[in-house]
């Protein structure tokens, strides 16, 4: 489940939604960003799993509100449930979660914090534009929470040590991980983290480390 796939690997989205004209308008979305991406849907939770198992996507696009199984009642505590799971059975799983309740998913800030692909929300009355940017940014590995998911700032020690290392010291990535006796794949991690807690994320024509530097800076996390 890498983050990047190869020209001879094409991209592995499945959509768990049972919502018709739902997956109908996304389906139709994604063709026109990744038209050579291959596509499964399910439509409740118990077949999400297996497909995964079976599959093996590089991105899973998850409905908050969805049946275990054909039948029964759609409820947003079995769309948690199984994000939980997908966390910690596939770490490395970029997640898209479309919901209109993403209030809900404050009780899984722990999983988010440590999950190492991307994870992004993205709010089903929001433009479908504003959607495919969610799902650019977690195939990129990003981490995306809304506000109301962020009542306060909530900086790690870790991530602390790599703002001072980078900014105050001027170190590169590889020096970053050397010092802090990490992987360098680990200080990236930990920038996507910083950056989701400072509300910086990426835009056209801005550096995202120079902005990241400034937030930080305002937030008085750096001298």
């Amino acid at each position: 489940m890498s983050q990047s796939t190869s020209p001879d690997q094409p991209l592995k989205i499945i959509i768990i939604d049972d919502h018709e004209l739902v997956l109908d308008a996304t389906i139709s979305a994604l063709k026109q960003r990744y038209s050579n991406a291959e596509m499964i849907t399910v439509q409740n939770s118990r077949d999400g799993l297996e497909k995964i198992e079976q599959w093996r996507p590089d991105l899973a696009i998850v409905d908050l509100s969805m049946p275990e199984a054909i039948g029964e009642i759609a409820q947003t505590r079995t769309g948690i449930q199984l994000l939980k799971t997908l966390m910690e059975r596939y770490p490395r799983l970029n997640i898209v979660v479309q919901s209109a309740h993403a209030r809900s998913l404050a009780q899984l800030k722990s999983a988010i914090s440590t999950h190492e692909g991307g994870f992004t929300i993205a709010d089903k009355s929001m433009p479908m534009r504003e959607m495919l940017t969610k799902v650019d940014w977690a195939l990129q590995g990003l981490i995306f929470t809304p506000k109301e998911m962020r009542h306060r700032l909530e900086i790690k020690p870790e991530w602390l040590e790599v703002l001072h290392l980078a900014f105050q010291e001027s170190l590169q990535d590889k020096a970053i991980a050397e010092r802090m006796h990490i992987a360098e794949r680990t200080v990236r991690h930990y920038w996507t983290k910083i950056q989701d807690a400072l509300d910086v994320y990426p835009d056209e024509g801005i550096n995202i480390r120079v902005q990241t530097e400034k937030r930080a800076r305002e937030a008085g996390l750096l001298d």
